[in-house]
């Protein structure tokens, strides 16, 4: 991709100045005469805009700051003097940072859908999109109010999920450090006397002690961290390729109960996101982009792009759906009710509801069954390793009730 600076005069009839990423100039132009602006200049840039995209901010932040601009842009205060006031009450630096840059592409004519552009770290392309639509239809106050709410349910869901995951992985973790302390500090302390009493040792013991004094010495250690480092080095590298990324999103959809948990999500963040769009105005192609960049899934995205083209040729979105053998049958079915009467964002959001209740449902199934897993677990590990140590001890002692 690209990156362009263009001036334009907005239907309104007002000068707008700005950069955006494109695939070319040619297409770019094609995009700005559809969307009805009238062309000054369109020139590549020679160096990127300026930007507070060193990193993001948190969702809650963007979710106070979204219903905050919606209340100050109700009550009739100017764009500019609400961007003012919301630089001066957000905490996040880099948040402020971005507000400042914001207001100054404002103040020289930009509008706030390509001033927010500029900062993809911290508004996502939905979020831009949106904003757009709303200053294209003069509606911007409830459109704000429609990506907040947006905003709201997908923290909301996002919360619930890894709240869920706190629980199983300190148990993990706390399992960790018990077997790890009791093979470096404990099973020593038990190998001297096994040592001094020179009888043979049961296979468990056995292995027990040849595992432990492999992990006490230091460069073995040192082996097996830099091992393991280096296959994380390298499954992360890969996994950020366009392959990579493919193959382990196929492979999670595979997974038992998890591969069904991560597909539900999928779709209620589909569903919620497509709705929330064709809502505010968005056209059904560029929803189509958007929610296949914000499935989460690499083979979902796919999907949802093959669906494009297909839409493009005339056909309608629950065809295409259907045959990417991705969505259950509820779910095209659903569209394509909505299609017939027209009610699409009706249908949608009645999906996103149905599958959101589904996967807080799985999620809480999921945190009832991992415990007693969990348990059992730790009963295994650190139960076994305590009757290892043990059986020597035993046999001594009923050899010596002999």
């Amino acid at each position: 991709m690209l990156t362009f600076s263009y001036t334009v005069k907005n239907r309104e009839g007002k000068t707008v100045k700005g950069f955006v990423e494109a695939e070319s100039k040619e297409k770019l132009i094609e995009y700005l005469q559809k969307e009805g602006y009238i062309i000054f200049s369109v020139s590549e840039a020679k160096r990127k805009p300026k930007s507070a995209a060193r990193g993001g901010v948190k969702s809650d932040d963007l979710v106070v700051f979204s219903r905050q601009f919606t209340t100050l842009i109700e009550s009739g205060i100017p764009v500019v003097e609400c961007l003012e006031i919301l630089r001066s009450q957000v905490e996040s630096n880099v948040f402020k940072e971005a507000l400042a840059l914001i207001l100054k592409d404002v103040r020289e004519g930009a509008s706030l859908s390509s001033a927010f552009s500029k900062h993809p770290k911290i508004f996502p392309e939905i979020y831009i999109s949106m904003v757009e639509a709303g200053e294209v239809s003069g509606n911007l106050p409830s459109i704000l109010d429609r990506v907040s709410v947006y905003l709201e349910k997908s923290s909301a869901l996002k919360k619930k999920i890894v709240s869920s995951m706190y629980y199983p992985i300190i148990i993990v973790l706390m399992a960790i450090a018990i077997t790890a302390f009791l093979m470096l500090r404990v099973i020593p302390t038990f190998k001297n006397i096994f040592d001094s009493l020179g009888a043979k040792l049961p296979l468990p013991t056995q292995i027990l002690i040849n595992i432990s004094g492999f992990l006490s010495k230091k460069e073995n250690m040192l082996i097996i961290l830099v091992f393991l480092g280096v296959s994380i080095f390298l499954f992360l590298r890969y996994i950020n390729t366009d392959k990579g990324k493919k193959n382990y999103h196929k492979a999670l959809l595979k997974l038992p109960v998890l591969g069904d948990l991560i597909k539900k999500i999928a779709i209620a963040r589909f569903a919620r996101t497509f709705s929330t769009l064709i809502k505010s105005g968005v056209p059904i192609i560029k929803c189509l982009e958007i929610v296949g960049k914000t499935s989460g899934n690499k083979i979902i995205e796919e999907a949802v792009m093959k669906s494009k083209k297909i839409i493009q040729e005339g056909q309608t979105i629950s065809t295409p759906l259907e045959e990417t053998g991705i969505f259950p049958p509820m779910v095209v079915r659903m569209v394509a009710i909505g299609e017939r009467s027209g009610r699409l964002e009706e249908m949608l959001s009645k999906v996103a509801q149905f599958y959101e209740e589904q996967t807080d449902a799985m999620v809480a199934g999921l945190s009832s069954l991992i415990e007693p897993l969990i348990i059992v677990f730790l009963g295994v590990v650190v139960g076994g390793i305590v009757v290892s140590l043990f059986l020597p001890i035993i046999q001594i002692t009923q050899y010596l009730a002999k």
